[in-house]
């Protein structure tokens, strides 16, 4: 589905109600679309764990209009069902992750390091030299 509206919609078919009583809960799960506009935002909520985040969130429960107790976790089910088809974990997405180098470099809190020019906004590690260094140690530069 392209659209919470159609989301919510069809939460209406299932549970009675209004669009209004879902809307707020489908767009939780597409808030994500705000940092990353196309499928793979789906990666940061549409799986098991968020689901149960989701519910965390909002109750177990919803009343809607109509007066029927909906569970939120059904709600969330139907959601990512409609977006994937089946309901993945969230290591079925880490999965499709490739390691990158960026990703293993750890540097000591106490042992900080200068960042620099364009490998800085790559998030390269630059070796500090000059008078950010204060004995033998460097500082980050932002």
């Amino acid at each position: 589905m392209a659209h919470c509206y159609y989301h919510a919609l069809s939460s209406v078919r299932k549970w009675g109600g209004n669009v209004e009583d879902y809307l707020p809960l489908h767009q939780w799960f597409d808030q994500s679309k705000a940092i990353l506009a196309d499928p793979r935002h789906r990666a940061l909520r549409h799986h098991a764990e968020g689901i149960f985040m989701f519910e965390t969130l909002f109750g177990a429960t919803i009343v809607n209009a109509d007066g029927r107790s909906v569970p939120v976790r059904l709600v969330g089910e139907q959601h990512v069902r409609e977006d994937l088809g089946s309901i993945p974990s969230f290591a079925d997405w880490a999965r499709l992750i490739t390691p990158q180098a960026w990703m293993l470099r750890g540097h000591r809190l106490d042992e900080p390091v200068e960042l620099s020019g364009d490998r800085a906004a790559r998030g390269d590690v630059v070796p500090s030299s000059g008078p950010s260094s204060v004995g033998g140690r460097s500082r980050i530069a932002i």
